[in-house]
Formats: structure tokens, sequence, C-alpha cells
């Protein structure tokens, strides 16, 4: 799956594709002929529609099995990142500020969240930037109707440095570490919020607050445990995803190489205390000091999420582990935590008990198969699973047998209409994904592309 034998000197003309303007949806609004857009397209795929929001674009895209697109949706802005189609049809879809913010040098960044009906017009609009704050990666509707989003904050050197940050790890002067907020976008008002600095831990100087040993506290997160030498962008979270059964929140912590869960059952009040602590943590325990009971399973993984009820794995939560210059392959697998009721056990060692009960894609480590960063996986009612290899603009189908059944090249590069001239390398930027989802036909947001 990995692309090769691009130079940098090679151009090629491209046919941008043509965006429907903002307000006109319909099948098929892009002049682009995306038949050969589909590499594969064989028989046990699952009957659907797949969204697609390329990175450099405003426009996101439905497109059939075909490679035709059904419906898009514009944007005043590129995605910022994950979209999601509603069932009542509208599109949630973060977008990439125009404000500067002291977090634009971040990966991922966003800070503008809307809901698009099916025309294309933006029914609510949420900005979340400014010189503290800076949405980023993904959202996630609840429910109940309101959206997690999951963002940044600024703390400066000096606060930093007074909770126990080790100079020499503060290569930016500032950290920028993760919350989580919950909107009501019938109010425009936050209704729930965590906060990671609310349960930081640091063994570094008795004096300042949260002394304590990581090892011993597992629940919390360890100030001095960096994987990129002190960057502002110390967790880089990517994913943030929510379980009814448990009202519990995953999210995905790139740079400790671990997935997280807290509680979202408790107020805003009790979430700044010790029930907010992590609830479980996996991947790389070596961020809580117990590098030496169990060895790293996660490398910079992306889209954690629980399998949804009445899937094949339901409950377990599904990573795609997407590999580093220590692991140089890519893997999407299952995980399984020790659970009593809602709560997650600790082994004997006081690490985490949870197990890869199975990986998905590929069966044996692969090479070619090496997406570093962005993508992820759905699974489908039919069992398969839809992955995305997002550097590559990739989406691709695989059967419970490890079968691809389905392929799709992301054939649009930019928004307008114009040939241009790209050499291959700008192309390969310009077809990245964030991920895709795929909806069966009688989907209820999709009612209206039958009308």
């Amino acid at each position: 799956m990995r692309c090769r034998g691009w130079g940098a000197g090679a151009v090629v003309a491209v046919l941008i594709a043509t965006a429907a303007p903002a307000g006109a949806g319909g099948g098929g609004e892009s002049d682009r002929d995306n038949a050969d857009a589909v590499k594969v397209n064989d028989d046990g795929t699952f009957e659907g529609y797949t969204l697609i929001a390329p990175s450099e674009s405003e426009t996101t895209y439905l497109v059939d099995l075909d490679g035709e697109v059904l419906h898009e949706w514009h944007s005043d802005f590129t995605p910022g990142l994950q979209v999601e189609l509603l069932e009542d049809g509208q599109l949630l879809r973060p977008g990439k500020t125009k404000r500067k913010t002291p977090f634009r040098t971040g990966n991922g960044w966003g800070g503008v969240i809307e809901l698009l009906d099916w025309d294309g017009e933006a029914v609510w609009r949420y900005r979340y930037a400014d010189d503290e704050v800076l949405q980023h990666h993904d959202v996630e509707a609840l429910p109940n109707g309101n959206v997690l989003v999951l963002a940044w904050e600024y703390v400066g050197e000096d606060e930093a440095l007074a909770a126990g940050r080790d100079p020499k790890l503060l290569k930016d002067g500032e950290l920028w570490p993760e919350h989580i907020i919950e909107v009501d976008p019938r109010t425009d008002s936050i209704v729930w919020e965590w906060h990671s600095w609310d349960h930081i831990v640091q063994d570094r100087d008795e004096s300042k607050p949260n002394f304590g040993d990581p090892a011993a506290t597992p629940g919390r997160i360890d100030l001095n445990y960096v994987t990129d030498g002190g960057a502002a962008d110390w967790m880089h979270a990517n994913s943030v995803a929510y379980n009814s059964a448990l009202d519990q929140i995953v999210i995905s912590v790139r740079s400790f190489h671990e997935i997280w869960v807290i509680d979202h059952s408790i107020s805003t009040e009790e979430a700044r205390g010790p029930a907010g602590d992590l609830r479980f943590r996996w991947g790389n325990p070596a961020a809580y000091g117990k590098g030496d009971a169990a060895p790293r399973l996660s490398f910079g993984q992306h889209d954690a999420e629980w399998i949804a009820p009445g899937l094949d794995g339901e409950g377990r939560i599904s990573v795609f582990n997407n590999g580093t210059l220590y692991r140089p392959y890519s893997t999407v697998d299952e995980i399984v935590p020790t659970m009593d009721g809602r709560d997650y056990v600790l082994d004997e060692n006081g690490v985490f008990d949870a197990k890869i009960t199975r990986i998905v894609w590929p069966r044996e480590p692969d090479p070619e198969f090496f997406a570093h960063h962005t993508s992820g996986a759905q699974r489908l009612p039919n069992g398969n699973t839809l992955i995305a290899d997002g550097p590559h603009g990739v989406v691709f189908e695989v059967t419970p047998a490890g079968e691809k059944v389905w392929e799709y090249v992301n054939p649009f590069f930019d928004s307008g209409a114009e040939v241009v001239e790209l050499n291959e390398q700008e192309v390969f930027k310009r077809r990245r994904l964030f991920r895709a989802e795929r909806y069966p036909p009688d989907y209820p947001g999709l009612a209206q592309l039958t009308r």
C-alpha cells in the first residue's frame, strides 16, 4: 500500500475536482470522472455509501461503491478533521479556523464546528479557537444531541514550571495539554468538561504540586513523560469516541502511544478531582512507570473507538495502530480490557490488564502497509472492516478472512476547477484523508438521497 517511485521532479497535469457551491448538494455535482478511483469492487462488499473529506478540500463527498459522487457538501473551511453524517441528515464537520492562534503550528488543528444541512447550509456554527483553546482532530455527536469536542488549552512557561515540568523538557516554552468539552448546539453552552491538566503527577520536585510516583498512580498523567523532546503539543490526542452503555469516553493520545478512557457519568466538578483520573490506559506502560513490567504494544495510534453493539467484536476497542520508525508497519487491532462492571482491572504488576484479541489487518506484519499518521477503521454490519490509509488517500474493505473486496483511491485533490501542474509528491500530499465512514442504504441520515 505504500506509494513508491514518485520523484519530486516529475510533473503531472491534474484536473482539480469541481466542488458544488454552498447550498448546492445533489448527486454527481463534480465534473471529474471518478470511475478509475475504484480499484477493487468484488462480491462480499458491504452495500452502502462512503463519506470522505479530503484534507486539502473544502468539500465533503458521499460516494457509492462504483466511486460515483451521490452527494457533496461545501464549506468555507478545509476539514479539521473528522466528519460525521448524523441520523437527521445533517453533516457534523469541524473546520480549520482562519483566525490566527498560538496553536497554529500544531498538526490537526480545527477551531470551527459546523452542522451543515443536506443543502450545505450551515445551521449551526461554533467557534472554539482563541489564545487559550483550540479544537483539533475530532468531534463526536452524542445521543442527546450534544457534541464532544477534543481541544488543546494553553499553559505558559511559568505555569508549567510551577507545576513541576522539567525545564529541559520545555523546548517550546509552553504546553498544550488536552481537554474535552461537551457543547449543546441548541444553546451554544458548554455543559460538561474534563481537563488532563487536572490529573498530572510528577516525581521531579517534591516542593511542587502533584508530587508523587507515576507508577503508583496509574490513573494520573506523568508531567515529565515525553517522546518528542518536550514539544508544546506534548500529548497530541487525535480521536475521541463515546460508549453510551458505559457512559465513558476513549481518546487516542499519539505522543504517549496510549489510549485513555475517562468517565463521562461524573459532573464537571467531580471531573476535576480523583473521579476524573484515567479509568483505563493501554499501549505503553512506560508512560506510567511500568515499562519493565509489560511491553509497549501501541505505536502512534489513531481512531480508538468501541465496536458498536450488534457488530462482530462488539464492546472491544478498535485501534488503527499506525507504526513508527521502531515498528515500521501498521495494523488494525482489537483490544479487550479486563473489566469488573464499569471498572478496569490492574494485573499483579499494577498494569492495566488488556489483550489484543485480533489483528484485523494485515494478518502478518507487512512493511508495505505503513500509514505513519492519520487513518482509521470501522467495523461494518456484515463483519467486514472499512480501513482508511490516510496518508495515501486509500480506503479499502476487508473480510474477516482477510480478503480485500473493495478499494478506493481518493481522486479529489482540492476545491475549485482548473488544470494545474503538480509534481507527484504534491499529488500524494493532496490525496490525504483523515478517516472514512460507510453508511448502509437504510441509514436514516440518507433519507433525502432517494427523494
